[in-house]
């Protein structure tokens, strides 16, 4: 359990995940898609339960997230919220669902009006628009960088972003662009360890690493991937938590416990 958050009834805000980074306290965050996972993620200790498009992949069997929808998302996030009590709900904004500002606010409001507090959009310094719309109207947003599974296509596979120096630029001016236009948090997707280092360090918001190294502010990672039960090839970066523990609230208690030490993300579990 959080040494900040020291009353486990109550329901958390933003404000607590801005709180520990000031404190220097890893915030623990995973993906759901049920209630029933959401309840033992908090009963566990996660902080952030992200209502990821990797649904898309884990539990409807598609090759990449790009066949998810806005509808996908609003049925599992009213779903999880129905779990929750204590952690911070935060939403996919599937492919497609952002390619103008009224769009995105549409989408946005439906997915707010499902449960969320926050939603989440793969975005780069070309979408402050966007962000800064939402900003204006009182939807929290958590922009991600770096990898982005939704432009697998055009990227050509999933691979480590910003290995050399034009691109690490490039991502350090996105995250800036993108907190100046009113992102809360920062998500970062497989990066090296020094690149997601000098972002968190240069943002003045919150930001969770998935395969960004241990100098972050907090951890992400598939649920499906902590419980060792994902199709195909397992990430680099995640752990299998389950498998030296009886059952999945084990896992999942231990992962918190990881994460909270920093004994997870360990040397082989990252990009240097």
């Amino acid at each position: 359990m959080s040494q900040y958050l020291a009353a486990p009834e109550r329901a958390l805000t933003l404000n607590d995940l801005r709180r520990l980074r000031a404190a220097g306290e890893p915030i623990v965050a995973l993906t759901a898609y049920d209630a029933s996972f959401a309840a033992v993620m908090d009963a566990a200790g996660v902080e952030y339960v992200l209502v990821g498009d990797s649904l898309g992949m884990v539990v409807q069997g598609q090759q990449t997230t790009v066949p998810v929808t806005v509808e996908d998302i609003c049925y599992h996030t009213r779903s999880v919220a129905r779990g929750l009590r204590r952690a911070v709900l935060v939403a996919d904004m599937p492919f497609g669902s952002f390619n103008s500002v009224g769009q995105a606010l549409d989408n946005a409001v439906r997915l707010m009006q499902a449960g969320a507090q926050m939603v989440k959009l793969e975005a780069t310094g070309r979408q402050a628009d966007l962000v800064a719309s939402m900003a204006e109207r009182g939807i929290p947003v958590c922009a991600h960088i770096g990898l982005q599974p939704q432009l697998v296509h055009k990227l050509g596979g999933y691979r480590v972003q910003g290995r050399d120096a034009e691109g690490a630029a490039a991502m350090r001016d996105d995250a800036r662009t993108l907190v100046e236009a009113g992102a809360d948090m920062l998500l970062i997707e497989c990066v090296s360890s020094p690149l997601a280092a000098q972002i968190t360090r240069a943002s003045a918001v919150p930001v969770i690493g998935i395969g960004a190294g241990a100098e972050v502010d907090g951890q992400v990672l598939v649920l499906y991937d902590v419980l060792g039960i994902s199709i195909g090839r397992t990430p680099r970066f995640a752990r299998n938590f389950l498998a030296d523990h009886g059952d999945i609230g084990g896992a999942i208690a231990a992962y918190v416990h990881a994460v909270k030490t920093r004994a997870f993300p360990a040397a082989g579990e990252r990009f240097d």
